[in-house]
């Protein structure tokens, strides 16, 4: 799932790490150098020269490819700053406003493996999934999800909150199929599925739009009056046990509040809270509980409505459409939401993505422009539409 907010360009950390090897790599060079002769006899020693040429070879032609690619993604950024600007002159849109041209690619040799075991190779954290939400929520704010008896009971209240939103069914059965391919449940987190044994966790996007722990903790920020006054308002409705149990978890979400704006209010800080505390990862079991789950994922595409409204896009926005404000960040989807078609086929996707993010998504690379990734978003709805878990909520409705 994608970040709405604007952010400057910031530096390569690849390009970092690479300056870095380089450095290394003279070291190791002298290193090697200083070395008896007699030690050039060593098998041992045969193989790290051979490592450190491949290595010397791929740097060489990595920095070459990261100096051009950086070039292209910098004229990205640029342009999107420049059409930001004409929007807020009331000034037209062109074809000269974005970069035509499709992203470099790196068709370079990989990077070598190094015989000696990992080096300065950076470990990657690992992602936490659902246990780790639940075990930081209980620890950290003394929350535990009322999770559903099962996903038709989550479906049952998610289609309620949104058709109580103004969403359609059709707008959240699309991005529902889209997401999950038809047939996701409430907890589905990103790249885990009981079919695939030893499948692993790609994200921690959950639920049936995939909200990223970002997301959980920016939407409690922004939204967590509004979210506490809805609860309060349940509780009022409720008898016997239900009821103190309501007001437990009201007071645990208030505790949750209170933490995310700890940081100011910026995608940025926001990311931070959640991916580096325990707080932070706690905050997402939230997408779990029947009662939030539903109200979080409903208000993140309800506020793809209100942007495209506030930014005078009055038409309804298709399945599709919100897809893409949901897929690329409310801000780079009405760019192309509000596109003329004629653009659509000339426009590269890529000017709607940072770099990072257009590497991890093979959709957007594959699609090529803007007119192609509508229509595979489309596509993939309409087939993931007729799959037995859509079905469902589009019933729930």
């Amino acid at each position: 799932m994608a970040e709405s907010n604007e952010r400057r360009h910031a530096p390569d950390m690849q390009r970092q790490f690479l300056r870095i090897c380089v450095m290394c790599l003279l070291a190791a060079g002298l290193a090697v150098a200083a070395e008896p002769a007699h030690a050039q006899g060593d098998p041992g020693a045969a193989v790290a020269a051979d490592y450190q040429a491949k290595l010397a070879h791929y740097l060489q032609v990595r920095r070459s490819y990261d100096e051009q690619a950086g070039v292209y993604w910098d004229a990205v950024v640029e342009k999107r700053r420049a059409r930001n600007a004409k929007r807020r002159s009331n000034e037209p849109i062109g074809l000269a406003d974005y970069v035509l041209t499709q992203p470099p690619v790196y068709s370079g040799p990989p990077q070598p493996i190094n015989p000696a075991g990992p080096g300065l190779e950076p470990s990657k954290p690992e992602i936490p999934v659902v246990a780790d939400f639940l075990k930081a929520a209980a620890e950290q704010f003394g929350f535990v999800p009322n999770r559903p008896q099962n996903d038709i009971d989550f479906k049952r209240a998610y289609a309620k909150v949104a058709a109580a939103a103004g969403l359609t069914r059709d707008q959240v059965v699309g991005v529902y199929a889209f997401e999950t391919s038809g047939n996701g449940t409430y907890d589905m987190q990103a790249g885990l599925s009981p079919s695939r044994p030893g499948s692993r966790a790609i994200s921690p996007a959950v639920g049936y739009n995939q909200l990223l722990s970002t997301n959980s903790v920016s939407l409690l920020a922004e939204q967590g009056n509004r979210l506490l006054a809805t609860l309060r308002q349940r509780a009022k409705a409720l008898n016997g046990d239900a009821k103190p149990a309501m007001e437990r978890k009201i007071e645990a979400i208030k505790r949750m509040i209170a933490f995310t704006r700890t940081v100011p209010n910026n995608w940025n800080e926001f990311d931070k809270l959640a991916k580096t505390t325990p707080g932070g990862i706690g905050i997402h079991a939230v997408v779990l509980d029947r009662d939030i789950g539903p109200l979080l994922q409903v208000q993140k595409l309800l506020n793809s409505v209100r942007f495209a409204r506030a930014k005078h896009y009055d038409a309804p926005l298709t399945a599709a459409e919100l897809e893409l404000m949901n897929l690329t960040g409310d801000g780079n989807g009405l760019d192309m939401v509000m596109m003329p078609a004629a653009l659509r086929a000339r426009v590269p996707t890529a000017n709607f993505f940072q770099q990072s993010g257009y590497e991890r998504n093979p959709v957007a690379r594959r699609t090529g422009v803007v007119a192609g990734l509508l229509a595979d978003i489309e596509g993939k709805m309409n087939r993931a539409s007729q799959s037995p878990g859509a079905k469902d909520l589009a019933a729930a409705f």
